[in-house]
């Protein structure tokens, strides 16, 4: 029988096993966790939760193993229910918590009758219930027989002292190592949990009764179990109150109908009323919907983190000195600044001393401060300071920043106004390498010392109505009445989020290149929001960790009724991006509602006319684009390889200073020429261009982006020509890579690689993008990227440009495939549309364009490419979206607006 291979893989004297296991069980586990022991064991998911399944004499078998002849981790077990389900299953605050961990191994039983009943239902066997408070006496009399020594963690003195009683006249011979009855701020202490541990392990336990409550108890064990030496650790909850008489269990008939929690709920309405009657059905809905046999898949628990984590370091230096520009340091700290005058050396002074243990490089953006903050960062001279020239906003500055950052890897975004506590940096890189992050998050302190409630849950409609009428008040309400998490259990123990308040954020290299750009739109607010959901969308996790604290003084946004507006409209800027308008409509609707029922405060009501139209967004803070080209340590110039950059535009005034910035000093130098050639505008695009020293301006009276391009074609001497649209931004070290390439004998044409900007859009938009970044074709021609870029003998060969819409699918067509090359450069950025109405019109130029020309240029990927690029269902999904659009842009290219040298064009893309 499997109960004889139980006791003889245990060493154990034969236990009565009430009910065989059947020979054609549940999956089993395969892996190398407690119960992997034994190998076959069954078990399931319940709720997204974890469930070993057992018969009661097997599970006291496989603790007392544990505890009698201890091999690696030590055996934590605990009970399931519905309450377990909240906190540890699918959509819970700490799913997944207990299989990523590994130092402790996890017997989870089954407990309370739901639980039990949809075991039954997944496995065609009757399993029993396996409380606690059952399990705790054969244990406590297996123990006694073994002479092993047992400690109690948990409940209150009083209740201790009655056990004491208790145990002197019903267990004389139990040998009890210690009694600990911690406050829960002690508990929440790194350092007071530590010393905790260390006096349990010094009094000998073998075995450990954890009375904390649910989840305190499984946190607690998960991160200082193994310091207590304990073999066996008995997460049991209210158990110590039942041994000592304090609450009296169900009558068994009461049990037995599965209605013990309704007998609980009646002796404790004022504690149980929230766990039985408000999480219960939420759980109950989990267990419903997300339960199956066998084991958590395996992305669940994502397991041993990479193993290399660790980039080639630049030398050390001097303790508390900052690398340079161009070496690659273990961390590279960005600050945006603004007016933060009083805040430079404080966080500065804090930064040296956590460099102390490790290299970092500071790279300091200033949007224009005027309170002397340039002054106070250029007293550093081993900290980069990039100078805006304007004010970009938050997400602005980090991008700016990070272009004049040179190398870099894991990169540490901070507010000016915190204040590190030693230690912190180390710690959250420790996480992020340990974890296996994509980002971490320290814990906020106010200057008080108290925890800010920093985390935040994805914005939903419900949560959005929760914060509305509710606001700060009642903050044990429900997780999905509230975006930002109120449980102060969150605060003291490490676990995933999915996203916090953007004044610390510890981002992963890897994660940095694959993210991309901050999103510009939101100025302020919300850009972390935006940011952190693109980390998820690429599968990375982020991790709360409350080891590492910073001290933060609030102080830097401040809460002016401008900001307070601008918060309100880019939550609705953000649903804008994510979802429908009909959706972001409803958002819109929630916050004004929530603003006019605070109207009483100025700043509130500022916000509803926001909300409500009364006030134009477009003069809430927005960014400011810097007039002159962006300050930066001197680049090394002298061997940049010469050639000319030529943008043609047409009212481009939105974003032609973008496009110009990373080129500004090439073109200020003279290393290359750089010519804006404006055709027909009637903005401020020509002064905005002339404003950046170096770049030479022509004013093409003629609204025709070809006359543009012969026009600046005649006006320039130097080879290679690049020819860069005017909403294309490319870096230096891209533009260095295709002049040396077309430099070189031979090469005739060339572009950069290119990446698709896609915040923002709307998602049938994105999906057009997936899949046309899939097919491979797009990456052997010229188009496609918005530069290209073409060597002397390679311009030979049309010595001018055709009256063609389509000039990049024309030069593409002269070259064979042999003749062109697709570099290896940074990607230029290539924003899309952002709504399906404007990808409509910039297909329609396209396809227009691809008409006007001759047979032999390109007329897109082809049926045979999207269908090799089709890799599985999402791909499959995106392809006929992609499909659907390239038919309607063929089908209307007749429709084009391109009359009279003029082109349809993208204009959301373009907006601030």
């Amino acid at each position: 029988m499997f109960s004889w291979d139980i006791e003889h893989l245990f060493g154990l004297p034969a236990m009565n096993v009430p009910q065989p296991l059947a020979s054609a069980g549940p999956a089993t586990r395969a892996d190398t966790s407690f119960s992997g022991r034994i190998q076959g064991l069954p078990c399931a998911v319940i709720g997204g939760a974890q469930v070993d399944l057992r018969w009661f004499d097997e599970a006291v078998l496989e603790i007392m193993a544990a505890a009698r002849a201890p091999r690696g981790n030590p055996l934590a077990v605990v009970s399931a229910n519905l309450d377990h389900v909240m906190h540890f299953g699918v959509g819970s605050r700490w799913g997944g918590i207990m299989e990523r961990n590994d130092s402790v191994d996890w017997l989870t039983l089954l407990d309370g009758a739901p639980l039990r009943a949809k075991a039954t239902a997944l496995t065609g066997q009757d399993w029993p219930r396996l409380a606690g408070s059952d399990l705790i006496h054969p244990l406590l009399d297996e123990a006694e027989k073994a002479g092993l020594r047992i400690g109690f963690l948990g409940g209150s003195e009083q209740t201790h002292e009655l056990l004491k009683r208790q145990f002197s006249r019903l267990r004389p011979n139990l040998k009890i190592s210690g009694w600990w009855a911690p406050e829960r701020t002690a508990l929440a202490n790194a350092a007071t949990s530590q010393r905790l541990a260390r006096d349990i392990a010094l009094a000998g336990t073998d075995m450990l009764v954890v009375g904390l409550g649910k989840p305190r108890q499984e946190l607690w064990i998960a991160q200082y179990g193994a310091l207590t030496g304990a073999s066996v650790l008995l997460a049991f909850g209210a158990v110590v109150d039942f041994l000592a008489g304090r609450i009296r269990r169900a009558p068994q008939m009461v049990s037995d109908a599965g209605m013990e929690w309704a007998w609980r709920l009646a002796l404790e309405p004022r504690r149980l009323a929230k766990r039985y009657l408000v999480q219960g059905p939420e759980a109950y809905m989990r267990m419903s919907m997300h339960s199956s046999v066998g084991r958590l898949p395996a992305g669940h628990s994502p397991g041993a983190p990479p193993a290399q984590r660790d980039v080639p370091l630049a030398p050390s230096r001097d303790v508390g000195a900052f690398f340079g520009p161009e070496e690659l340091a273990d961390v590279t700290v960005v600050l945006v600044t603004y007016n933060n005058a009083g805040d430079i050396d404080p966080l500065i002074a804090c930064l040296r001393e956590e460099a102390a243990g490790q290299s970092l490089k500071v790279v300091i953006a200033d949007n224009s401060s005027s309170d002397g903050t340039v002054d106070r960062i250029a007293a550093h001279p081993d900290v980069v300071l990039v100078e805006t020239g304007g004010n970009l906003g938050y997400a602005g500055g980090i991008n700016t920043a990070l272009k004049h950052a040179g190398a870099h890897h894991d990169v540490l975004v901070l507010n000016p106004d915190l204040r590190i506590v030693p230690g912190a940096v180390s710690t959250m890189r420790r996480r992020l390498r340990d974890s296996g992050a994509g980002m971490v998050v320290p814990k906020l302190l106010d200057e008080d010392g108290t925890t800010y409630t920093s985390l935040r849950r994805e914005p939903s409609l419900v949560k959005a109505m929760g914060d509305a009428v509710l606001g700060s008040k009642l903050a044990d309400r429900p997780d999905w009445l509230s975006e930002i998490d109120y449980n102060t259990e969150s605060y003291d123990y490490p676990h995933t989020i999915d996203w916090a308040t953007g004044a610390a954020l510890l981002i992963a290299g890897e994660v940095v290149a694959g993210v991309g750009e901050w999103d510009e739109r939101y100025f302020l607010y919300s850009e972390e929001t935006d940011y952190c959901r693109r980390v998820r969308a690429l599968g990375h996790s982020i991790w709360f960790e409350p080891a590492a604290s910073m001290t933060h003084s609030r102080g830097g946004s401040g809460a002016s009724a401008n900001l307070v507006a601008l918060m309100a409209v880019n939550r609705v800027r953000y649903a804008r991006a994510h979802h429908s308008r009909a959706y972001a409509a409803i958002v819109r609707s929630i916050g004004a509602a929530g603003e006019l029922a605070r109207s009483y405060k100025p700043e509130n009501r500022e916000a509803f006319r926001a909300l409500t139209g009364v006030r134009p967004w477009h003069e809430l803070p927005q960014s400011v684009p810097a007039p002159a080209p962006v300050a930066v340590s001197p680049l090394a110039l002298a061997d940049f390889p010469s050639g000319a950059i030529i943008i043609p535009a047409h009212n481009e005034a939105s974003v032609i200073a973008r496009t110009l910035r990373p080129l500004a000093e090439l073109a200020a130098s003279g290393a290359i020429d750089v010519i804006v050639a404006c055709n027909g505008c009637t903005d401020d695009t020509a002064e905005i261009a002339a404003a950046f020293p170096g770049v030479t301006v022509l004013e093409v009276k003629t609204n025709s982006k070809i006359a543009a391009l012969n026009a600046a074609d005649a006006a320039c001497s130097r080879w290679p020509r690049l020819y860069l649209d005017a909403d294309i931004e490319m870096t230096p070290d891209a533009v260095a890579q295709v002049f040396r390439h077309l430099s070189a004998p031979g090469a005739l044409a060339a572009r950069p690689a290119y990446r698709y900007e896609t915040a923002g859009a709307a998602w049938l938009v994105r999906a057009y993008y997936r899949a046309r970044q899939r097919i491979p074709e797009m990456n052997k021609h010229l188009w496609g990227a918005g530069a290209y870029a073409v060597s002397e003998a390679g311009h030979a060969r049309f010595p001018r440009f055709p009256d063609a819409t389509a000039d990049d699918a024309y030069v593409d067509s002269l070259f064979e495939e042999e003749e062109k090359s697709v570099l290896p450069t940074a990607p230029a950025v290539v924003r899309v549309p952002l709504h399906t109405r404007e990808l409509h019109r910039t297909l329609r130029r396209v396809y227009h364009g691809n008409h006007q020309l001759a047979a032999g240029a390109p007329q897109g990927s082809g049926l045979g490419h999207l269908l090799h690029s089709i890799t599985g269902p999402m791909a499959l999904a995106d392809a006929g979206i992609y499909a659907s659009f390239a038919v309607s842009g063929k089908m209307r290219k007749g429709k084009s607006m391109a009359n009279g040298g003029g082109w349809d064009r993208d204009e959301s893309s373009r907006g601030s």
